[in-house]
């Protein structure tokens, strides 16, 4: 092998290895974490029309919090798509509150007993999801609000985030 094509071998491999090295370009990135649902509450049961508030409390991972997901399932409907909600500039980094989902069906038309399950989570503004927090209702005459909220949800003046926009499809899944 020649001088010359000695010394061109060797910068090629100087400069390779600097660019696989622990600054070069395949340096895995430092993990982030996402925001995360800290609590969160719900009555399980209530009347045809019930106003349903859904109480959530939330920290920022990395980024600030931007949207609130909302995914009902439906017996015999399926999953609903996505309810966005898009966080006030206030709760970005901490928030505490409720979303409020008006409990009603397109017809008018439900079945006593019907549970429905919902699933919020939160994403940032890198579009990182939080973890999810599961809902139940069931639709059931007769049930009054009666009980307390634990805490921390049980002080005054908390907030409204925002409102689900659902409205189920009736036993059947045609309005």
């Amino acid at each position: 092998m020649s001088t010359k094509r000695l010394i061109y071998f060797l910068v090629f491999l100087l400069a390779f290895s600097l660019l696989i090295g622990p600054k070069g370009w395949t340096q895995p990135k430092p993990m982030t974490s996402p925001s995360i649902i800290t609590q969160a509450f719900a009555f399980e049961k209530g009347p045809y029309g019930y106003i349903w508030k859904i109480y959530i409390e939330a920290e920022a991972g990395d980024a600030n919090m931007s949207r609130i997901a909302s995914v009902m399932d439906q017996p015999g409907s399926g999953s609903y798509p996505p309810d966005w909600i898009n966080i006030k500039s206030q709760y970005q980094k901490n928030l505490k509150g409720y979303l409020q989902w008006n409990a009603r069906h397109v017809s008018g038309n439900y079945v006593e007993g019907t549970m429905i399950t919902l699933r919020v989570s939160i994403f940032d503004k890198t579009n990182r999801e939080s973890n999810v927090a599961v809902f139940y209702f069931t639709f059931e005459s007769g049930v009054k609000d009666q009980y307390k909220l634990p805490a921390p949800f049980d002080q005054g003046g908390i907030p409204r985030l925002g409102y689900i926009n659902i409205d189920l499809m009736p036993p059947g899944g045609n309005p």
